[in-house]
């Protein structure tokens, strides 16, 4: 792992990838809050807070976190044969179709966009792999190969990903519930905390350890797949 603090060049770079303008199209995906929403189970800005940290300490934000540190030690090592099974191995971490679409669609549009930019022959090659495979390239995993190979450290790196990962979700909230843009702000900043523990989580986690448990996630996205009326892919 590198020790160099994070410099303005990696700062920004982080911000581009991970902004909201940047066309992974993740406005469009809620991770099961639609329909958590509609049932009830998301209904302010303390329900919406609790439905977020159960997703990033125990659903996905726990897997990914776990995926991108792999990934991301791969990328640093120069290791591109772990780099295509971490690739593998994230391929099967999804519970749902929804889920599944929301981390491929996603991955594949980060990796297109960085590759014409920025120009990552690691991320290129790694992503034609996954498709070789038959296979589709994985979000976390891309944005951790990507921020490896930009020199920004894993901390950083992480715990932006997870941040967007959260920003999303309240964003997807305070359109459905509806909440105000105080209220998602809210959720927001009693999240750091979480995101920061999440960080950590998944930088000390070994890998044999890797999993989740967040059932009534998997179930909320499940259901939104028959939801009768639906705004969100996810």
């Amino acid at each position: 792992m590198t020790t160099d603090p994070l410099g303005p060049a990696g700062l920004m770079r982080l911000m581009t990838w991970l902004g909201p303008s940047f066309p992974v199209g993740a406005y469009s995906y809620s991770h099961g809050v639609e329909y958590a929403v509609e049932d009830g189970r998301v209904s302010d800005t303390q329900s919406l807070t609790s439905w977020v940290e159960g997703v990033l300490l125990f659903g996905a934000g726990r897997v990914d976190g776990g995926l991108f540190r792999q990934a991301w030690d791969a990328a640093r090592q120069g290791d591109f044969d772990r780099l295509v099974q971490v690739g593998i191995q994230a391929d099967c971490w999804r519970g749902t179709a929804e889920m599944a679409l929301e981390t491929t669609a996603q991955g594949r549009a980060f990796v297109s966009s960085v590759a014409k930019v920025w120009g990552d022959d690691v991320l290129s090659r790694w992503a034609q792999a996954m498709r070789d495979d038959d296979r589709q390239p994985s979000y976390p995993v891309a944005v951790a190969i990507a921020a490896a190979q930009a020199g920004i450290p894993l901390a950083d790196a992480l715990t932006a990903y997870l941040h967007a990962m959260a920003a999303n979700l309240v964003s997807s909230a305070v359109r459905l519930v509806p909440l105000g843009q105080t209220d998602g702000l809210m959720a927001l900043a009693a999240l750091e905390h979480i995101v920061t523990d999440a960080c950590a989580q998944a930088i000390t986690t070994g890998d044999g350890d890797l999993g989740a448990c967040a059932p009534l996630i998997d179930w909320t996205s499940m259901k939104h797949e028959t939801q009768y009326t639906r705004l969100f892919r996810s």
